[in-house]
């Protein structure tokens, strides 16, 4: 790769050194140089609309906009000159010729840009006497209100709407003073309802329908945290006040997803307030469900699991666990069920093959996951099933940013016509189910495809040979054998070729990772590789089981012919997404869940835990591209606990019925640095997770002679969410489902 060139510069008075191309308002901002902008921000088009970041440069004849102005060698900047100030001043002068003097009722009082500014170089006197322009506010959709007097027509709210997220559902009506900012549908908006406008607002001109009129800025506390809905792990900043969740945003841009948030990020948390929320444990007495006591419940629990293992064995308990739950409770969970009980049946709801990736990657695995910074620098993606607009938002934030910023080519293999597909450089329509066919044909030129369809691939393959870095980005469409062709095909590719599965929950990634499967340990590894066992079982101080457990829909099968005595669920709904009749528990037992709500699952439990949802609790999770980011308690809601609390409850009660061992961990914390210790691939540095930044694991893994990975019929299940919907969890987000998008992208599903 070419060096980058460097250009030299002096502003005010001091040496500065940045890559050509770069604009003047960025180089003064490495030097930590206020300019201000209204209309500028980082990764959409040059406006030079606002005019205030008007500044200095030595030989121009006027001030220069430092917003669109590139460096040049040996250019002198003076940014706080008496004429820049003056400049400034005069202009929001200007701008508060209509702009509404309302700061102590709007919602952008005290994180207001231009009541910034205005402080920082205004005047306390205005030159204009002209009445101003008043308009009503508008309400565009339950989410989003305008404000249009307060709008200083920076068009920032035009512009992400337009070159970031590809919707196009805002525009610039009439002319000079009179100029407002209106919807794609007259007097609404019908969009992707992402918020991204508000945020981006400099002003309050954009407001949110559910934080109006509840509180201030400097009554809250924020709190950094990971977004609990899909598996991309945006970073998203709560903002608490008396322990409930007020709103949800990024605009200190930090984390993998920097400024963005899809719908589900930015307005999907008032679910943790939902007045449908279990709050304390319940107990079956004949048909119905009734509030206990945590210790009759902990203690009705254990005796009843020590009862079914004494009299039936360790493979009459099965345990499900939850995509939604932190690494470490994952952790902590499949150590119940194979220190405690001695069995693997413990699984999930799989939503994409990582175990066939990295199974099919070898010893590459370590060296060939794709970050999501990789993907949004990636000069080519190959995209393969899945729809990422609406499944994994923050991926198709990325492709499209890469598309923009670094003419990105992307090639897509899809069914259906997805939105990315008219962003594509190639795009080829498949069949329903045809990926499969279709990847062992570009591996080994074998497969009975149409004539148009192999030219369509083999122009795909020649396009893929000239790239020098390939991105691979796949869906639940490929698994199994289709990801070992996927493998065989990019290894004939001359570049560097990265991977990326796209699942569909917080932390389906992790649940794999942490070994929450039948057939893997920890870290993927084989259930009879030594090292790890024996480092597992030692730390553990027991044996662990070698043979495979069942599957997920394998429990609920078993559970209904009565094979399967007892169920453990944590933070799952197996029964909706695997069971086949009305009476899902069959001849079960005992059916423990670790719950929110009364979902299916739960209203057929004999024992139902009150669980804190993953904005109630500290830990970790990993995001479908393998990066480690750390969960923090924002909000608390009474009655509820940690399912990191609910297992050791259960572990110490089993302990003294003689049933294993109790986990004597104080925190999650401590179970983190258990796993950096003994996960393969998760000894990543501590440093950067308590920085709030995202660590990439490494995953080692060798096949040993073990037998091509083969994946069971129908085991990895996509969802297919919407940006509406998130599983079980969704349809207590009241605020997203009142929305008429949600409704409609419902009834297209």
């Amino acid at each position: 790769m070419a060096e980058t060139k460097l250009v030299h510069l002096k502003i005010d008075d001091r040496d500065v050194e940045v890559p050509a191309g770069t604009l003047v308002i960025e180089a003064t901002r490495r030097l930590g140089t206020e300019v201000p902008s209204f209309c500028y921000y980082p990764g959409l088009s040059l406006q030079a609309a606002c005019r205030m970041c008007l500044v200095e440069v030595e030989k121009a004849p006027k001030l220069q906009t430092a917003c669109t102005l590139v460096v040049a060698e040996g250019m002198i900047v003076r940014t706080n000159t008496e004429q820049v100030r003056n400049a400034r001043k005069y202009m929001l002068e200007f701008l508060l010729t209509n702009h509404p003097l309302d700061c102590p009722v709007c919602d952008k009082g005290g994180e207001c840009e231009l009541q910034d500014m205005v402080f920082r170089y205004g005047a306390d006197t205005s030159r204009f006497i002209e009445e101003k322009i008043h308009r009503p506010e508008e309400k565009w959709s339950d989410l989003v209100y305008y404000d249009a007097p307060r709008c200083i027509l920076c068009f920032r709210c035009v512009r992400v709407c337009d070159e970031g997220m590809d919707v196009k559902a805002l525009g610039v009506g009439m002319r000079g003073a009179n100029s407002i900012i209106i919807p794609n549908r007259g007097d609404h908006l019908d969009c992707e309802e992402c918020g991204m406008c508000i945020d981006i607002c400099p002003v309050g001109a954009l407001t949110s329908g559910t934080y109006r009129y509840k509180t201030r800025p400097w009554e809250m506390q924020y709190v950094s945290t990971i977004c609990t809905h899909c598996s991309n792990g945006c970073k998203t900043t709560l903002s608490v006040r008396n322990h409930e969740i007020l709103r949800a945003n990024n605009r200190d841009l930090s984390g993998i997803n920097k400024d963005f948030l899809c719908v589900k990020g930015r307005f999907g948390f008032d679910f943790t307030t939902h007045p449908e929320r279990i709050k304390q444990p319940l107990l079956r007495k004949g048909d119905k469900l009734f509030p206990v006591s945590w210790e009759e419940a902990a203690l009705a629990a254990a005796t009843k699991l020590r009862d079914i293992r004494l009299i039936n064995g360790a493979d009459a308990v099965g345990f499900i666990g939850s995509n939604r739950t932190s690494n470490e409770e994952n952790y902590l969970f499949q150590r119940l069920a194979r220190g405690t009980f001695g069995t693997n049946n413990i699984d999930h709801h799989r939503t994409a093959d990582y175990t066939g990736l990295v199974t099919a990657l070898d010893d590459r695995a370590a060296d060939s996951s794709l970050t999501m910074e990789q993907l949004y620098q990636s000069k080519t993606v190959l995209l393969i099933g899945n729809d990422p607009t609406n499944q994994n938002p923050l991926v198709a934030w990325q492709i499209r940013s890469g598309i923009r910023h670094f003419n990105t080519k992307l090639f897509i293999l899809n069914s259906a016509d997805i939105k990315l597909k008219r962003q594509a450089t190639q795009f080829i329509r498949l069949a329903e189910g045809q990926e499969p066919a279709a990847l062992k044909w570009l591996a080994t030129g074998e497969g009975s495809l149409s004539q148009d369809l192999t030219s369509q691939l083999e122009a795909l393959a020649n396009a893929l040979l000239a790239e020098p870095e390939v991105a691979i980005v796949c869906g639940a469409d490929v698994s199994g054998t289709a990801i070992a062709h996927l493998v065989a095909f990019a290894s004939k590719l001359q570049g560097k070729v990265r991977y990326m599965a796209l699942g569909d929950y917080s932390n389906s990634r992790g649940a794999a990772d942490m070994g929450v499967l039948p057939d893997r340990l920890p870290g993927y590894a084989y259930l009879d590789n030594t090292g790890v066992a024996h480092a597992l079982a030692k730390h553990w101080g027991t044996e662990l089981p070698t043979k495979p457990g069942l599957t997920a829909p394998q429990m609920v099968e078993a559970a209904q012919n009565g094979k399967l005595k007892a169920l453990y669920v944590m933070g799952a709904n197996p029964f909706k997404r695997f069971g086949k009749t009305s009476s899902n528990r069959g001849k079960l037992e005992l059916l423990i869940v670790h719950e929110m709500f009364l979902t299916e699952t739960a209203q057929q439990a004999d024992i139902v835990f009150p669980a804190a949802s993953a904005y109630e609790k500290d830990g970790s999770v990993t995001n479908t591209a393998g990066e480690i980011q750390l969960l923090r308690k924002g909000a608390e809601v009474m009655g509820t606990r940690t399912d990191f609390d609910l297992l050791r409850i259960l572990s110490h009660q089993l302990e003294k019925l003689g049933v294993g061992k109790a986990f004597h961990y104080k925190h999650s914390g401590v179970v983190l640095d258990e796993i950096r210790k003994l996960v393969p691939g998760y000894n990543v540095p501590p440093a950067g997770l308590l920085t709030g930044g995202a660590e990439p694991t490494k995953i080692h893994f060798s096949k040993n002679g073990h037998a091509p990975y083969q994946i069971p019929v129908e085991l990895i299940r996509s969802a297919h969410d919407n940006l509406f919907t998130s599983g079980s969890l969704g349809r207590f987000c009241t605020m997203m489902q009142s929305l008429p998008e949600a409704e409609e992208a419902e009834a297209k599903s």
